[in-house]
């Protein structure tokens, strides 16, 4: 199906039903869940609008939803980063006894994710939190598999010192 032109409504149908949860979960751990129905929604339209357009050839229906929600979730970068810079400014208490108990830092990691350039959230994002490949990452965004993988490493390495801090503190 992923391969199949998209141009007639029940296709079109059935890709929305194939991917519309995938989707909502790559926005809304982005931009969280309130925003995540809207831009969901939106990538949809979009890709209705422009499903005459869709080139097979050039990779699967997937990949050009995965795109297509980048570029409205880029849209909304201001209110995203925004966002990080908030919970950076979180002093979130750790709790002193039991696992259960225990709260989850997000100051830090908000701050690091801040750090990262745009591409580089972009690439950590998609292979995070929609679990696509690095080719699938490579077609959604209009880049090679080498960028992927490379913008992934630089991602890595600047979240790696507040995974560490985060890990000694447990």
């Amino acid at each position: 199906m992923t391969a199949a032109p998209v141009t007639d409504i029940e296709q079109f149908t059935e890709v929305h039903d194939r991917h519309f949860a995938a989707i909502y979960r790559y926005v809304a751990g982005r931009l969280g869940a309130q925003a995540a129905e809207d831009i969901a929604a939106e990538t949809f339209l979009v890709a209705f609008d422009r499903r005459k357009t869709f080139d097979a050839t050039r990779g699967d229906v997937r990949a050009w939803l995965f795109g297509i929600a980048t570029n409205l979730v880029s849209r909304h970068r201001r209110k995203e980063a925004r966002h990080y810079r908030a919970l950076s400014r979180l002093e979130t208490p750790r709790a002193a006894e039991g696992h259960e108990n225990r709260v989850v830092v997000a100051g830090q990691l908000g701050k690091a994710l801040a750090r990262l350039t745009a591409g580089e959230r972009d690439v950590l994002l998609l292979v995070a939190l929609a679990d696509l490949g690095y080719a699938e990452v490579g077609e959604a965004l209009g880049i090679s598999p080498g960028t992927v993988g490379s913008r992934l490493t630089r991602a890595r390495k600047k979240l790696t010192p507040v995974l560490a801090q985060e890990a000694r503190d447990e």
